[in-house]
């Protein structure tokens, strides 16, 4: 069942495109000056006692970057558990605007710092706090779940935070316990963890503008191609492409997934940030982007996210300088998002985790 503020479709995609016309990735550094911008970065982390969080689709310079100073590449669960856990001082992350403030809520003494503030999500664009608010007063007797891709507010109107990894579990546990879900934002992965689960779900009309065009089609095109890859999918993914998919998961359970099935290629129906990753896991290995539009498109794999694009060593270098970009979160908001965040933490935590995927 899906249902959503009739206000809300009429804006959103008027909303997206402005957006997407501020976002863009910057010009590409040469090697030389990429390795004299990464130097500076190295001394000003040792300098504030800071640590680099990126995400899997991010730019592969920043990934390396982060490991290679003791800090982390994960997904937004595994991000949110570092920065909570580590003993740094200034937490700089890679990625978009509401793991900026998640990580700022779940460790309120720390500096957070972003490359840059204007990285935002379509999903959190797509879930304004104003129109959320209204639609869980209509349904007072469901237990509000969101996901991670929403801002603070919304967060702290929610009873549960999940993340893609624990999203079908967190669905069965509350089942089990006879409750109905309101869910939002994104409706292919609202819709998967309903048809997974069995799970009584209302669902917010969203969806991410990177997976939303994955194409089906597209897809038996390319299993044609390349008839002994694997099709690897997340689940913001739409519905006949992850009934198309040989594996169906979060970004660290399809890193996981591609290190062990026996192919050795896979059709990726995900950001292709993860590539660097995927190949990275398993360098032997062929990872194909799974195309995201027809045939008269002028890009047919333009699976990236334009905001996590944005994250450059540049924009890094810049934000350690100063510093600036800082993130702030209300103290009132703060404090109402840390219980729905803390208990996706201690939910994660007790549960053993299965990788879920058909096999």
């Amino acid at each position: 069942m899906t249902n959503t503020p009739s206000s809300q479709l009429a804006s959103d995609q008027m909303i997206v495109r402005r957006y997407l016309a501020r976002a863009g990735a910057p010009p590409a550094l040469s090697p030389a000056e990429a390795e004299d911008c990464k130097s500076e970065i190295l001394s000003l982390l040792r300098k504030r006692n800071a640590l680099l969080v990126a995400h899997y689709y991010t730019d592969g310079a920043l990934q390396e970057l982060a490991e290679e100073t003791g800090g982390f590449v994960g997904d937004s669960l595994e991000m949110a558990r570092f920065g909570h856990d580590c003993d740094a001082e200034m937490l700089i992350v890679a990625g978009v605007r509401f793991m900026g403030e998640t990580a700022k809520i779940l460790s309120p003494k720390k500096t957070v710092l972003m490359p840059t503030l204007d990285a935002t999500c379509s999903l959190d664009i797509a879930c304004p706090i104003e129109d959320f608010a209204q639609f869980c007063d209509a349904h007072p007797d469901r237990e509000v779940v969101v996901y991670a891709n929403t801002s603070a507010a919304v967060k702290a109107r929610a009873d549960w935070v999940v993340t893609s990894s624990i999203a079908l579990e967190v669905a069965e546990y509350l089942s089990e316990q006879g409750k109905q879900i309101l869910w939002a934002p994104d409706k292919h992965l609202g819709s998967y963890v309903q048809r997974t689960t069995g799970a009584d779900v209302l669902l917010w009309d969203a969806a991410c503008i990177v997976h939303e065009e994955f194409k089906s089609r597209g897809l038996e095109d390319m299993r044609r191609l390349h008839p002994n890859a694997a099709i690897l999918a997340h689940p913001e993914s739409p519905q006949a492409v992850l009934e198309m998919s040989d594996f169906v998961g979060s970004t660290t359970q399809i890193i996981s997934a591609s290190q062990r099935l026996p192919n050795d290629a896979f059709i990726v129906a995900t950001d292709r940030g993860i590539f660097h990753k995927l190949q990275q896991a398993s360098p032997h290995k062929k990872f194909i982007v799974a195309p995201t539009a027809g045939e008269d498109a002028t890009c047919r794999s333009c699976a990236h996210c334009p905001w996590m694009a944005m994250n450059s060593l540049e924009s890094l270098r810049t934000s350690l300088s100063n510093p600036v970009n800082a993130i702030e979160v209300n103290s009132e908001v703060a404090r109402d998002a840390m219980k729905p965040l803390t208990r996706m933490l201690e939910f994660a935590k007790e549960q053993r985790l299965t990788v879920r995927g058909k096999a």
